[in-house]
């Protein structure tokens, strides 16, 4: 294969265009001939050499110069006539094998690129590269009505290859979904791994990852590398932005069965089950654990008469405040009449 400019394109460029491959991103050669990034991997991929210089556009080595060499010696025509049959059948028989061998090296290729690609997107260069990709959209969005057109990160269920094929992990409702084009399906989730979603967070926490895909692709697609770096201090929770906090979930984001107009009992039949699991408190502050649950004054410690301190009999309600409960009384513990 060639590009537009006339230089043929490699390996690489090659494989990310392919149909159902808009997920990877185009390791750097650099990346794939440092050792160091390759460690394990002789041991799950057959032929890896020779996939190594697949995926590095390396000629293989020719054992051909004995053969060239016996061309050069002159001898007798019946003998060279002979050996000239012998050269060819041989060749024939080399020419058959590496086409055979050809589709096996490919493969292997394919697994060994993906299997360094699972540890390329999780490096500086790699995530970055996929952080553009997900700002212009090209993961897809979210499937589920309540997310509306979130944008979604592709994340593989097990890092083991042959498992599960890839999914797409919607960072709004906090839950992962089958590719809606069925090229996707034949992409094996290993290839991307269980880190890349939360270390994606992790590593750009200043992301809007609420704006929606429908907005990337009308030209706005910038706004949100802009926003990271306006400066301004937005409140965050746990490390969190308030507004990344599960966006997708809680009240009015949850579908409510209803039958003419009445909502339908979670005790019914046909009721609503494992609502909780959507479920966001209506006050995003009550998971602030470090302000909740802020270090105990020593001085409010209760002292028995020896002097030894015992375990503090007071906790953190949901407003802040010190509720005092009595000695002995466990923080879980229900009243008969109510909590």
């Amino acid at each position: 294969m060639s590009s537009s400019s006339g230089t043929p394109e490699s390996w690489i460029s090659s494989f990310c265009s392919l149909l159902g491959h808009e997920y990877f991103a185009e390791i750097s050669e650099d990346f794939v001939e440092d050792d160091f990034n390759l460690t394990g991997l002789q041991t799950q991929v057959a032929m890896y050499k020779e996939a190594l210089e697949m995926i590095l556009d390396v000629e293989p080595e020719e054992d051909d110069d004995e053969d060239d060499e016996e061309e050069e010696e002159e001898g007798d025509e019946s003998i060279e006539g002979e050996d000239r049959t012998t050269r060819r059948a041989a060749n024939e028989r080399r020419h058959h094998r590496m086409a055979s061998d050809l589709s096996i090296i490919e493969s292997s290729a394919e697994m060994l690129y993906g299997l360094i690609h699972q540890r390329f997107i999780c490096s500086r260069a790699g995530i970055q590269q996929m952080s553009e990709k997900y700002e212009l959209g090209h993961f897809g969005v979210c499937p589920r009505t309540c997310c509306e057109g979130v944008r979604t990160l592709p994340v593989g269920l097990s890092d083991v290859p042959g498992e599960d094929t890839v999914k797409l992990f919607c960072p709004s409702c906090m839950d992962v979904y089958v590719p809606p084009n069925s090229r996707f399906q034949t992409v094996d989730g290993a290839f991307f791994g269980r880190t890349f979603g939360a270390l994606f967070l992790l590593t750009f926490p200043d992301y809007d990852i609420s704006k929606k895909g429908v907005e990337t692709l009308s030209g706005h697609g910038r706004a949100g590398a802009s926003a990271m770096s306006d400066g301004e201090d937005k409140e965050k929770i746990n490390g969190i932005n308030v507004q990344n906090l599960a966006p997708g979930l809680g009240r009015g984001k949850m579908y409510e069965p209803k039958i003419f107009g009445f909502k339908v009992s979670e005790r019914a039949r046909s009721g609503p089950r494992m609502v909780w699991l959507r479920n966001r408190p209506f006050d995003i502050r009550e998971l602030d654990e470090s302000a909740i649950y802020g270090p105990v004054d020593e001085s409010d410690d209760d002292m028995d008469v020896n002097g030894v301190g015992t375990q503090p009999s007071q906790s953190l309600g949901n407003s802040g405040r010190r509720i005092r409960r009595p000695n002995g009384s466990s923080p879980m513990s229900v009243e008969v009449n109510g909590p």
